[in-house]
């Protein structure tokens, strides 16, 4: 049997496109004298389609698109998930998978285990399949299916076609990339060998097809992959990158290799992946983003002219009366560096008249955390107003750990389109903007900003770590907390310093108005803040305060936290 992996990158919505390229690539695996052709869960629609699934026209044109899908097969089977009807029911679907030949729908499967947790909401959208399963006879092998979450639990689907006689079961999937998942992919998938094997049955080869690109803050990783029985590798596809990947079965049974890699270098690639995908399949040609000289702006930078090319990468610098000397000169340095074009607009004199019309309000000029704010938002209006101008889309610049803790200013440096690094820790923004340099070679961030103590220069010798724990230590306790739900007590036990703890949940709860507020970004960690981190804004439940009041807190997340600087409790 000779068998295609088909890992392509649809887009949301497009059951048209998504439909011709499924047919294109058929049409290759065909030629290559393929017996089945397998696709990545709803590729006719385009994964996660949301609420869309609740709107009866798109699971109508979903269904006639797939009508046409079957009416391109010949004698080599093509399987594809999609969506289909459940008529009188509510959901109204079911997350599917048909098996197509000779003109034809001959199979329908329907998704048994429905994932309702993270980033997932299928038990909302979809019915669970039931009912005997689709096991094909072809080329003389007995194929099982199953989608995705059907293969990530013991006593599911997957061993149950093992036990019926399908000595290969074919998995399509859509799912995300974060650190460390495809590593999780590969001992879930030796698990069921092994469980398998414990039941009775004959250990299957595994097929595993997973959809590649970005959706919104969405990034999948594609590595689409061929196991053997004993658990060995014996085909892979293309990391970020669609991929036609044909294996003959019947060949011999060699192991590639293909465990995970550089987890910094894979990192690197979902940045660009998911920005590139966001900004093409939204129709942006062109960005603008504000470069301060810091570390955050330039690894943006660096991952934008990656994403769609330096020439189409706007710069901005504007410095004010608090900007070091360096920070103009590393924006230019960098510029060069990368071959993208930037323009200098200091906002000196609109600091000054901003003050001038604020001060009868108050009685005096802004000071403090007011004046700090009115900089950065002065900043965020020249980035609009070019972005108005141009159709540019803002390339926003905060990172992970700024977000949990509120290091923000809103309508400020939280002014755009989309956040490249909002689920990147800052530790991880230095590790990304080193390897940016090794990997090519040469110094695209200026050493000088790799080095310098981070600051947002809104105020005289300002330093990040006068306002905030050193990102060594604050970034494991964000980790901590917002993506391992470990408590304070947790975290003291484990060797952190309870007054520094308690500090940055109490600090992490009074952001959330902020978080909500952000644009969407690229997800990279277990649990990114957007889809899956739904705290509510209006929450008092606040287990630190009983070790003591929070400081200079307002125990709300109202206006009064929003600051950059050492204000932000």
């Amino acid at each position: 049997m000779k068998l295609a992996l088909c890992q392509f990158n649809p887009v949301v919505g497009d059951i048209d496109g998504n439909a011709a390229r499924i047919v294109e690539l058929y049409r290759q695996a065909e030629n290559s004298g393929c017996d089945l052709a397998v696709f990545p869960e709803l590729a006719v629609t385009g994964y996660p389609p949301e609420d869309l699934v609740l709107k009866e026209s798109f699971v109508a044109d979903n269904l006639a698109a797939l009508a046409g899908i079957a009416r391109a097969t010949g004698e080599c089977r093509l399987l594809v998930g999609f969506v289909d009807r459940v008529d009188g029911q509510a959901p109204a679907g079911r997350n599917a998978a048909a098996m197509c030949a000779g003109g034809e729908v001959i199979g329908v499967y329907h998704k048994r285990l429905l994932p309702n947790y993270g980033v997932f909401d299928e038990e909302r959208l979809f019915q669970p399949g039931s009912g005997p399963y689709m096991i094909h006879e072809i080329g003389g092998v007995r194929v099982g299916t199953s989608i995705c979450e059907d293969l990530w639990f013991a006593g599911g689907p997957v061993l149950d076609q093992a036990l019926a006689g399908a000595s290969l079961i074919v998995t399509i999937n859509a799912s995300p990339y974060s650190v460390g998942k495809f590593g999780e992919r590969l001992s879930v998938m030796r698990e069921r060998l092994d469980e398998i094997a414990g039941s009775g049955g004959e250990r299957p080869v595994l097929a595993y097809v997973n959809q590649v690109g970005g959706q919104d803050e969405l990034v999948f990783d594609g590595r689409s992959l061929v196991m053997g029985p004993g658990g060995e590798i014996r085909a892979m596809g293309a990391c970020f990158e669609e991929d036609l990947v044909v294996v003959d079965l019947a060949g011999p049974a060699e192991e590639i290799g293909g465990e995970p890699g550089d987890e910094v270098g894979e990192v690197y690639e979902a940045l660009v992946t998911g920005t590139r995908d966001y900004l093409r399949k939204n129709g942006f040609g062109e960005v603008v983003i504000g470069l301060s000289g810091g570390i955050d702006s330039s690894l943006v930078a660096v991952v934008a002219a990656d994403a769609i090319g330096a020439e189409h990468v706007h710069g901005i610098a504007m410095p004010s009366r608090y900007s070091s000397d360096g920070s103009v000169s590393d924006a230019r340095e960098l510029a060069s560096n990368l071959g993208i074009d930037l323009s200098v607009v200091p906002i000196e004199e609109a600091h000054r008249v901003f003050s001038a019309i604020t001060s009868p309000v108050l009685g005096h000029d802004p000071e403090g955390l007011a004046d700090e704010n009115l900089q950065s938002r002065i900043r965020g209006v020249i980035l609009m107003v070019v972005s108005n101008a141009t159709g540019w889309l803002v390339l926003t610049t905060g990172n992970k750990s700024e977000l949990a803790v509120g290091y923000s200013t809103l309508y400020g440096d939280t002014a755009g389109g989309f956040g490249v690094i909002k689920d990147v820790p800052k530790t991880l923004v230095y590790e990304l903007s080193r390897y940016c340099n090794l990997a090519a070679g040469r110094e695209l961030i200026p050493e000088t900003v790799i080095e310098k103590p981070p600051s947002a220069e809104l105020r005289p010798d300002q330093r990040d770590d006068q306002s905030l724990p050193p990102y060594d230590v604050l970034d494991p306790i964000v980790k901590s907390f917002v993506e391992e739900n470990k408590s304070i007590d947790d975290i003291v036990a484990s060797g952190g310093r309870l007054e520094e703890v308690s500090r940055i949940a109490r600090l992490l709860d009074t952001a959330e108005y902020k978080r909500r507020q952000y644009p969407p970004g690229v997800k990279i960690t277990a649990r990114a803040f957007g889809k899956d981190w739904r705290v509510p804004i209006t929450n008092r439940y606040r287990p630190h305060a009983r070790r003591g009041p929070a400081p200079g807190g307002n125990g709300t997340g109202g206006p009064g936290s929003d600051g950059t600087g050492a204000e932000i409790d």
